[in-house]
């Protein structure tokens, strides 16, 4: 598997020479790209370096043992440490997700169970934004559409992150879709509804989405292919809301997909907001055709660790969540939904790097 990064040493330093040259900067696109590149490629180069000199050192090591005994200790550390490289160069050879950096938007909808559904879905959302609040990323929720009990039918959010977009090594930062994208598929909760006067506990669910936020660059949307249609805010809502066509649907012809909001006040407001639900949703739907389209090779790249049907359960009787896709399971379905989501969502980073490692051992 190491064989390969002999080349990727020869590609990094091809890089470092292109982006040494200013004429490259004339094209701030291709830069960007030869940059963002180059800083995926650095920590392979400088663990890759660091796991040679280990073996050089293991060597030495070994060769002053045979003479003097007391220098076993050191062959041993110097072993232990090439061992530690050797896992993270392993993780870092993982195909990456070209995503990862990107910040999402998360919608999610009310399903089976109606108002129960709903409060169902506000939980979820408290849960998220609670969540985003203890990691430090911000977050604005674009559309909405409120329950009569105070749930959500459906709900947008945007999560971003504050910091930077590299680490100090160079290394792309990881952003919300390397943690988020573990979230889509359908989320099933077992409690009794605050609609059940007879303490019989009802099994309810909520569906929840998350695209990467595409910036305009990446999507080519042609104005002919929009139908945008306005129309009056329903809910709850401020002075000139539900007095005004301020609401916004767009609708891009081609695809069929349909983006609308309706929280703003105004109506370009709303339509700015819906753009970008739209241009995420086109950006989703791009990439999972390629992904349909790929070869065996590609497709055997991509996260194993699906959208799949009823993906996690909230079992409120018992204290218990489960996520059916990774066999996890603990007891603080309360911490969870305050927030404490780190443990859920890291079963299923362990899980997806364990299979895409296994895949490309195979390769």
């Amino acid at each position: 598997m190491f064989e390969a990064v002999e080349e990727l040493l020869v590609e990094h330093a091809d890089l470092e020479t292109r982006l040494a040259d200013p004429s490259v900067h004339a094209d701030q696109a291709n830069a960007r790209k030869l940059a963002k590149r180059y800083a995926e490629l650095t920590p392979i180069t400088r663990v890759y370096r660091a796991w040679k000199q280990a073996g050089e050192d293991i060597e030495a090591a070994r060769e002053l043992a045979a003479e003097e005994p007391e220098f076993l200790a050191e062959v041993k550390d110097s072993e232990a440490r090439r061992e530690e490289l050797t896992e993270e160069l392993r993780l870092l050879l993982v195909p990456r997700d070209p995503s990862d950096e990107k910040d999402v938007i998360l919608e999610i909808k009310a399903g089976e169970g109606g108002e129960e559904s709903a409060l169902f879905a506000g939980d979820l959302l408290r849960m998220y934004l609670r969540f985003a609040e203890r990691i430090g990323w911000k977050t604005e929720i674009i559309d909405s559409n409120e329950s009569d009990l105070g749930g959500y039918k459906d709900v947008s959010v945007a999560v971003k992150t504050k910091g930077a977009r590299t680490n100090p090594d160079g290394s792309p930062a990881q952003g919300v879709w390397a943690r988020l994208k573990y979230e889509g598929g359908v989320h099933r909760v077992q409690r009794v509804p605050a609609t059940e006067s007879q303490g019989r506990i009802h099994t309810s669910a909520a569906g929840v989405l998350v695209t990467p936020e595409a910036e305009e660059v990446e999507v080519e949307i042609v104005a002919n292919d929009l139908r945008i249609d306005v129309y009056r805010s329903s809910g709850p809502g401020g002075q000139s809301v539900n007095t005004t066509d301020s609401a916004v649907r767009i609708t891009h012809l081609p695809t069929g997909i349909v983006a609308s909001c309706q929280n703003e006040k105004s109506q370009l407001q709303n339509k700015e907001q819906a753009m970008r639900i739209l241009r995420s949703r086109l950006l989703a739907a791009a990439q999972e055709e390629a992904e349909r389209e790929a070869s065996d090779a590609r497709r055997s790249q991509v996260r194993t660790v699906d959208r799949s049907e009823r993906i996690r359960t909230y079992n409120y009787p018992e204290n218990r969540i489960s996520d059916h896709r990774t066999g996890f399971k603990s007891y603080n379905l309360d911490q969870v939904l305050d927030g404490d989501l780190n443990a859920v969502i890291q079963s299923c980073v362990d899980a997806d790097a364990a299979a895409k490692l296994a895949a490309a051992q195979q390769n």
